[in-house]
């Protein structure tokens, strides 16, 4: 028996809406691929489900990244989300029985491309951390070691803004940090962030917490409470204005800039995983990337021959 390809799409989108409660924005997506699918199968004379192969499926996503006449090309991500429809319809219309063969199986969403992270120049670095307590207050000297702790341990702003006093060892010179899936690393800390950490555990962090409940937390805000996410991102926005910096810096930009310095140190990648808390050290090769450009740069301008 035949079934068309317009059917099939049909049967799909009400399974998506009664069966999987799709909301109304989702369902016109996926209608709206799957109809440039069937209109493309349709242009080769493809009307039937059964008629569909691989390679036509692998073909529609070569088509879909580079357009034509009428369409224009489609981006890594909106590539891979209308891969996501028609795999879906294929592997629906097969386990229902339509069709023998899942002919999508082997199709895959293309990989977004490697967003490279983007780590801050040395001398950017010390510029954000002079800058963050260019005036004397007690705020100024957490904002001082909040900021040096980031740079100097790599931690996550989460990990950071949920540290306890207790966590912080300054006979050992470690910081017990609680990491994603409850995994806990212990990270050396700096010279600089230790004195940083320490001048405001005896000159601003008593101030701060007698206006408050007393609680734990090592950075606190000004009434005495946790020191909360978007209060460290506007610390970080300040000090990078007073400091005349420029581009889009976040407090993950210092966990970046803290595993390519170290990279370009010397450090073995396997180290900086376990600094990092990555439980893959896949996660922690993208770093590799940054160094080897920067090698390639470096090698550019200087070598007499390189040009």
């Amino acid at each position: 028996m035949t079934y068309p390809i317009e059917r099939g799409i049909k049967i799909y989108l009400d399974h998506l809406a009664v069966e999987r409660g799709l909301a109304a924005n989702s369902l016109q997506a996926y209608r709206r691929d799957l109809q440039r699918y069937a209109d493309w199968l349709e242009d080769r004379a493809i009307t039937a489900l059964e008629d569909i192969t691989p390679s036509h499926v692998s073909d529609f996503l070569a088509h879909l990244r580079e357009g034509d006449e009428t369409h224009q090309a489609l981006s890594t991500t909106s590539a891979a989300r209308t891969v996501v429809a028609v795999r879906g319809l294929h592997r629906f219309v097969f386990k229902e029985q339509y069709v023998d063969v899942d002919v999508a199986v082997d199709v895959h969403p293309p990989a977004p491309q490697k967003r490279l992270p983007k780590a801050i120049p040395l001398s950017d670095v010390e510029k954000l951390l002079d800058a963050a307590d260019a005036v004397d207050s007690p705020l100024a000297l957490r904002d001082r070691a909040l900021l040096e702790f980031l740079y100097g341990t790599g931690a996550r702003i989460s990990e950071a803004l949920s540290l306890d006093i207790d966590d912080i060892d300054t006979d050992s010179r470690a910081v017990r940090i609680k990491g994603k899936g409850g995994r806990e690393r212990v990270v050396p800390v700096g010279s600089y962030a230790l004195r940083a950490i320490d001048s405001y555990l005896v000159r601003a962090r008593p101030l701060l917490v007698s206006k408050g409940r007393g609680i734990s937390r090592l950075f606190l805000n000004s009434r005495g409470g946790g020191l909360s996410r978007q209060s460290a991102w506007a610390i970080l926005r300040t000090c990078a204005e007073r400091a005349g910096l420029e581009g889009e810096l976040s407090p993950h930009s210092l966990r970046h800039s803290f595993a390519t310095h170290l990279l370009d140190g010397g450090a073995d990648v396997r180290v900086v995983q376990e600094l990092l808390g990555h439980a893959s050290v896949t996660t922690t090769q993208v770093y590799t990337l940054v160094t080897v450009d920067h090698l390639r740069e470096v090698y550019a301008t200087s070598h007499p021959r390189a040009q």
